[in-house]
């Protein structure tokens, strides 16, 4: 775990990312509204899947790909606590793992960014926050071209029973953006349903559209008292995120209407904890995907 980038000078108008990343082991000394980050270099829950597998490999690449960022806040802080790894397979015990190192950090309110890794990294990244905020009402609005919303074959979690396994230990509060009808089952629209699992189509995400977007979002976000934000590169169209576990052909665009909603989103101020999944650099090409995913958790650090 090594960040560089380009050295333009040491003085606060030419710092770029890798010049300030705090390596640390020690969550007490995070500072109230600084960034921490953990990688999760776990895909067992994409083999479990049936996805491609190789997103474990993702987490530094996707550091090499934010070094670069400029700071544009002389009072912005991030520490980076390093990679949590799937030992043997032993996926719940990393998604454990994870959980309450988030959860370490949360309380000393810092805010949390995961790069995953599978999308398992949303069921472990949530349990951090519902540890965290044990009496919160907490809200997830996932970037996805599917659900996750599967139940569990033979107990095992995997990176598509996030959605379902919260929801069967309680009330679920979710709000799915980009689904797409061609890549979720009608069992998997019922059970959005019955738990109640809001959702906005990938079709619907067009510019004349924009007003009611946000009016949703809104509306969502409103009664809550933490946001919680995972992107699953997957509901990006293969020719700007080919290097994912399930390229869609058919998926969104980061383009002037999807970026106007996303920072939407990140200028709440419930906003708690952010995370991109199911890169997979072994698919990538010319690192498109973890430039994109970089870029858009650089959208939450320049806010």
């Amino acid at each position: 775990m090594k960040w560089h980038g380009r050295m333009d000078g040491e003085d606060a108008l030419n710092r770029r990312l890798f010049q300030v990343v705090g390596i640390e082991k020690e969550y007490r000394r995070l500072g109230e509204d600084s960034f921490f980050l953990h990688g999760f270099e776990v895909d067992e829950g994409v083999k479990r899947n049936q996805g491609r597998a190789g997103a474990s490999s993702a987490p530094d690449i996707i550091r090499e790909n934010m070094g670069n960022f400029p700071v544009v806040s002389p009072q912005f802080r991030l520490y980076d606590f390093g990679n949590i790894q799937c030992v043997d397979g032993q996926l719940e015990d990393a998604q454990y793992r994870l959980a309450n190192a988030v959860a370490r950090g949360l309380v000393e309110k810092a805010k949390s960014i995961v790069l995953g890794g599978g999308h398992e990294v949303m069921y472990a990244h949530y349990s951090g926050l519902k540890k965290a905020f044990p009496t919160s009402k907490i809200g997830i609005i996932n970037f996805d071209a599917h659900f996750d919303n599967r139940i569990p074959v033979n107990q095992q979690a995997t990176s598509g029973t996030g959605f379902w396994q919260i929801a069967s230990q309680g009330e679920i509060y979710s709000l799915h953006v980009g689904i797409q009808r061609n890549s979720n089952t009608l069992k998997l629209f019922d059970t959005a349903h019955q738990y109640g699992m809001n959702y906005i189509l990938a079709e619907e995400l067009f510019f004349q559209n924009l007003h009611q977007l946000y009016a949703k979002v809104d509306d969502f976000i409103k009664p809550l008292d933490i946001l919680y934000l995972t992107i699953c590169m997957d509901v990006f169209n293969a020719s700007i995120a080919p290097g994912v576990s399930a390229p869609a052909y058919n998926g969104m665009y980061a383009d002037h209407t999807f970026m106007l909603l996303y920072r939407h989103i990140l200028q709440n101020k419930k906003l708690r904890a952010l995370d991109v999944a199911e890169v997979n650099p072994l698919y990538d090409i010319q690192n498109r995907t973890a430039r994109l995913a970089a870029s858009l958790v650089n959208e939450w650090l320049m806010i």
